[in-house]
């Protein structure tokens, strides 16, 4: 299978359409991890993804899934939980542990990660240039504090969100972050969320499966098309009483 090399000197990408026709969505191998080739890559609906020991790897899958937010489905245990829990969650208010933690979270038939120290420095510096926002679900301790139990971290362009990982480590964290990031998001103006595979977590969110060409063709409208409001480093919703 010949699979084209990126060029370190341009942020070009090959055909993304022969990717998914020829390779399984394998777009191109290669290339950097610098904030100019990530926004690059994510507007064409491309994202690295690859194991320490590999080139970096850059994909486009087809068909897409994604969740546009005014469709977020709120399941009956889920709704009572985030009525009856003492939990808060904020935006951005630590992006370097919620991504670490995702990258130490164990997955089911996967060892190691994906989320190497090389992609933790990238979506950090991403952050840093307000591309890249992270969720974080908090719970109380027993000391009279907050632990972190929760979160998810993604890219935002434009009025697109595309998300990255998420991870738990109490019951629900990753859930109550989640079912409260997405109308956030939809207040701050994003349109789509991009989830890139199917999962059956994420259909119980009201996921959907788009044609690429149909995804690709939102990203052109969508991601350059400002925020009215700019996603902050707040709280935004909590039910701990003070």
């Amino acid at each position: 299978m010949d699979i084209p090399v990126l060029n370190p000197k341009s942020l070009h990408f090959p055909d993304v359409h022969k990717a998914i026709a020829r390779r399984d969505g394998l777009v191109a191998v290669g290339g950097d991890l610098r904030t100019e080739r990530l926004l690059a890559a994510y507007v064409q609906g491309i994202f690295p993804w690859y194991s320490d020991g590999q080139p970096i790897c850059w994909w486009a899958l087809s068909p897409r899934t994604v969740l546009y937010p005014h469709k977020l489905h709120i399941g009956r245990s889920l709704a009572k939980t985030l009525r009856n829990k003492p939990y808060a969650v904020s935006a951005n208010r630590h992006f370097p542990a919620v991504i670490a933690a995702c990258a130490a979270a164990p997955r089911e038939g996967q060892a190691g990660t994906w989320i190497t120290r090389e992609m933790q420095k990238a979506y950090i510096r991403l952050h840093e240039a307000g591309h890249a926002h992270s969720f974080e679900c908090w719970y109380p301790d027993a000391q009279g504090g907050l632990q972190l139990a929760g979160g998810l971290y993604g890219v935002q362009i434009g009025r697109v969100f595309y998300g990255e990982s998420m991870f738990a480590r109490q019951s629900d964290a990753s859930k109550i972050a989640f079912a409260c990031a997405v109308p956030y998001l939809a207040e701050c103006g994003i349109e789509l969320i991009d989830c890139q595979m199917h999962t059956a977590h994420l259909a119980r969110f009201g996921s959907e499966r788009m044609p690429f060409e149909d995804f690709q063709t939102a990203l052109c409208s969508l991601s350059v098309q400002a925020l009215p409001q700019p996603v902050g480093r707040q709280v935004i919703y909590s039910t701990l009483t003070t």
